[in-house]
C-alpha cells in the first residue's frame, strides 16, 4: 500500500491538472466569443452660415484708367450691399488681379507668327460671410441690378455651412454607439446569450449630404456645401464580448 501511494498521488495530480487545463481552454473559448455590429446615427439640420462670392471686371488699354474704373465699381458694389442690409464686417474685397490680353496672329499655313496686345483685363472679387442666410440668398438673386449701374457682376452659387459641427458629431457618436449596443443585444438575445464588455469600437466616416438628395457617400467623407438643409450621419463598428 505504501509503495502504491506515490503513484496514486501522481495520478490524482494528473487528473487535477487536466481539469485545470480543460477549464482554462473552455474559458478561453467562451471569452473569445464576440458579436460585431455596426451602429448608425443620422440627423437633419439647417445651415447657420452662408458664404457668397461674386466677381466683377473692367477692360481697356489705359491701365491707370481701367484700375480707377474697377475701384469705383468696388465702391458701388459695397454701397449696394450695405443698402441691402449687410454690415461692413460681412463684406470682404480681394485684391485686383491684372491680366494682359493678346490675340495670336497666324500665317496662311496655320503657323503662329506673332500676337497683338488687346488691352488689360482687371478682375476683382467680393466675399460675403453672414448668418443672415435669407438676406444673402435674396441679394445673390437680385444682384443683377448692378448691371443698371454699368457694372458687369458675376454672382456665384452660395455655399452653406454649419458652425456647430463639433457638437453635432459628438451627439451622433453617442447615438451611433447606443444603436450598435442595441443591435448587439438583439443578436445576443436571439442566440440565447448576453453581451458583456465592449472589446473594441471603430468610428466610421462622418458624412454631410444634402437633405433628401440622392448624394452618394464618399470614402473620405462627403461635405455638402450646396444645400441649406443637410443630413449628417456617422457609423461606429463595435465588438462586444459574450457571456
Amino acid at each position: 500500500m505504501k509503495k502504491s501511494t506515490p503513484y496514486i498521488i501522481i495520478a490524482i495530480t494528473i487528473i487535477i491538472f487536466g481539469l485545470i487545463i480543460s477549464n482554462a481552454y473552455k474559458y478561453k473559448y467562451i471569452s473569445a466569443e464576440t458579436i460585431t455590429v455596426t451602429g448608425l446615427a443620422e440627423k437633419d439640420f439647417t445651415s447657420d452660415l452662408i458664404v457668397w462670392k461674386g466677381s466683377f471686371n473692367r477692360n481697356g488699354f489705359d491701365l491707370k484708367q481701367v484700375y480707377a474704373n474697377i475701384k469705383q465699381d468696388e465702391v458701388s458694389i459695397k454701397n449696394y450691399l450695405k443698402e441691402k442690409g449687410l454690415p461692413d464686417s460681412s463684406i470682404v474685397f480681394s485684391s485686383i488681379n491684372v491680366y494682359k490680353n493678346y490675340t495670336n496672329k497666324y500665317s496662311e499655313q496655320g503657323t503662329m507668327i506673332g500676337s497683338i496686345f488687346n488691352g488689360y483685363n482687371l478682375t476683382g472679387e467680393v466675399t460675403v460671410n453672414s448668418q443672415n442666410i435669407e438676406l444673402v440668398e435674396k441679394i445673390s438673386r437680385e444682384v443683377t441690378e448692378l448691371l443698371q449701374k454699368g457694372i458687369e457682376f458675376n454672382s456665384m452659387q452660395p455655399s452653406f455651412y454649419y458652425t456647430k459641427l463639433h457638437d453635432l458629431k459628438i451627439d451622433l457618436l453617442a447615438k451611433a454607439a447606443a444603436d450598435a449596443k442595441l443591435r448587439a443585444e438583439t443578436i445576443a438575445k436571439s442566440s440565447g446569450t448576453k453581451i458583456s464588455n465592449l472589446k473594441k469600437a471603430v468610428t466610421g466616416v462622418f458624412q454631410i449630404t444634402g437633405k433628401n438628395d440622392n448624394e452618394e457617400y464618399s470614402y473620405g467623407g462627403s461635405f455638402n456645401t450646396t444645400s441649406k438643409e443637410k443630413t449628417a450621419s456617422i457609423t461606429i463598428r463595435s465588438e462586444y464580448l459574450c457571456k
